[in-house]
């Protein structure tokens, strides 16, 4: 079984495409009015809107209703990522630490609410 995708609903794409866009540096591909999808290296953040969700999903998921789940992102450099978000209106939850278990991780929260993280492995046990 291979992780395809995390899939973000959302009632205005445009803006979850252009925050995950800033976050990432990677672009959009919109593969319909409805829907799109961000390639990373490992992993897809795909964005729909509800509206989609409510035709094509079985109205199974709700926009901006998240808080149980993590979107993490690793990353090379986690304070370079916190310096270059630094000016621009972000809702942090947290600025960058060192957790007990190795890793450098930051907080911030989607425009519609989603928790992510972003990360560096200070030890390299990948």
């Amino acid at each position: 079984m291979k992780l395809a995708s995390v899939r973000l609903v959302t009632n205005d794409i445009d803006g979850l495409i252009a925050f995950y866009t800033n976050l990432t540096g990677a672009p959009a591909a919109r593969l319909a009015e409805d829907f799109a999808e961000i390639r990373l290296s490992g992993a897809i953040v795909a964005i729909s809107t509800e509206a989609a969700v409510r035709q094509f999903n079985a109205a199974a998921a709700t926009a901006a209703a998240n808080r149980s789940a993590v979107v993490e992102f690793q990353v090379e450099d986690v304070d370079a990522v916190h310096g270059r978000l630094s000016g621009q209106q972000i809702d942090w939850v947290m600025k960058p630490i060192t957790q007990p278990w190795g890793n450098r991780s930051m907080l911030l929260r989607d425009p519609d609410g989603n928790l992510i993280n972003v990360f560096t492995r200070l030890s390299r046990n990948d």
